[in-house]
């Protein structure tokens, strides 16, 4: 009994806490977007399932929590299902003054602007959350100047000495070398484009991190890049950096670019082989991951509930049908057209984005479960 509760505290709640937040910003973006174009909203829920509690607004929206406290969704006046289906009935039979408030009787810019606001909102989120905290708390670094360049590396190979000054990497500014370090470990075998100063004199270096598996300090296996440089930091070589308002909205943007720019690199490497499937997590996997954050703290809770929120924003946009890119295509397609889609494509395309979503769920639970525990691709 002692170990579920403990497994019950460290796991299931912190992440519940995630995903509830996560999805209900999601869901409010549709709905804020919706109202603001005058949809008919029957029904916000967080969590599927029988209805634990609930009230209605004087909108006549049905506000409930549900028994099954994994997503959420809105349902707008003629949805069939929380996915989107159109209930032809009750368009065909609805009142007049009811059927010009109909989601599907809206001009197709309104119906894009409430499909892409899901994912939007998830976007703000994150950069409210890392704006904040980098306001609040700063950031310790240390001068971005490599101290060791060690013997027969990819570093030394490709030219790189000890008191060089790193200026970017692929672009990215390098405020210390923490961000030379990150910027580097999350390349793994993709070439990453040095800027640096030499004395007075600038250069550009182009190297290819070694692929490295490391346990971190919860004893999960990380496959990231290394170059092979060091280097050795005294007490008096931390300083706490706390940028102004201005500052930190533009590193707040370039951290959110950094993020999604390494998320789609880590996607394109399944499409050229070089993709570790241990790495892709499905809920098993983010649950373990929010209960080892939460021992960290709250802010690191909610440092990861920052990216997590960006990461569903980015892959609620892939233009897979069932999911908001793929009610985006439809909607584009329609909009160069002049008219929809016929129902018999999209329903075929619904079928086709069900099964991918569906197998690509199956196959992140097995990942995280089996290939986890037996250590298969270690």
């Amino acid at each position: 009994m002692l170990e579920f509760i403990y497994w019950l505290l460290s796991y299931v709640i912190p992440f519940l806490a995630v995903l509830t937040v996560i999805v209900f910003v999601h869901e409010m973006g549709h709905y804020l977007v919706a109202r603001w174009n005058g949809i008919a909203i029957q029904t916000f829920s967080v969590g599927f399932g029988p209805e634990i509690f609930g009230w209605n607004d004087r909108h006549g929206t049905r506000w409930r929590v549900s028994a099954v406290p994994l997503g959420g969704y809105v349902r707008f006046v003629g949805d069939m299902n929380p996915s989107g289906g159109v209930d032809d009935e009750v368009v065909a039979n609805a009142d007049p003054q009811l059927a010009p408030r109909l989601f599907v009787n809206k001009n197709v810019w309104q119906r894009i602007a409430v499909v892409i606001a899901g994912p939007l909102a998830n976007v703000i989120l994150t950069f409210l959350i890392l704006y904040a905290l980098l306001l609040g708390y700063g950031r310790y670094t240390i001068p971005p100047v490599i101290g060791d360049v060690i013997v027969g590396s990819v570093a030394e190979a490709a030219g790189l000495e000890p008191g060089d000054v790193i200026r970017s990497v692929d672009g990215y500014a390098v405020r210390g070398f923490e961000d030379f370090q990150r910027l580097v470990a999350t390349s793994p075998a993709r070439p990453v484009t040095i800027q640096l100063d030499r004395g007075s004199t600038a250069e550009t270096i182009v190297v290819v991190p070694e692929v490295t598996e490391i346990e971190d300090r919860f004893g999960n296996m990380q496959r990231i890049g290394r170059i092979g440089v060091s280097r050795s930091t005294e007490p008096s070589d931390v300083t706490l950096y706390k940028p102004g308002p201005i500052e930190a909205i533009g590193m707040t943007g370039e951290e959110i670019r950094f993020i999604i720019q390494r998320t789609a690199a880590f996607i394109g490497d399944f499409f050229v082989g070089r993709g570790d499937i241990e790495q892709l997590g499905g809920p098993v996997k983010v649950a373990k991951v929010s209960g080892e954050v939460a021992t960290l703290g709250i802010i690191a809770l909610i440092n990861l509930t920052a990216l997590l929120s960006l990461n569903i924003g980015i892959f609620n946009l892939l233009p897979v049908p069932m999911l908001d890119g793929g009610h985006l295509l439809y909607y584009l397609v329609e909009a160069v057209r002049g008219r929809p889609l016929s129902m018999k494509v999209q329903e075929i395309g619904f079928r086709i984005g069900f099964a991918l979503v569906l197998s690509l769920m199956v196959f992140t639970l097995f990942n995280d479960t089996i290939f986890a525990h037996f250590g298969i691709f270690r």
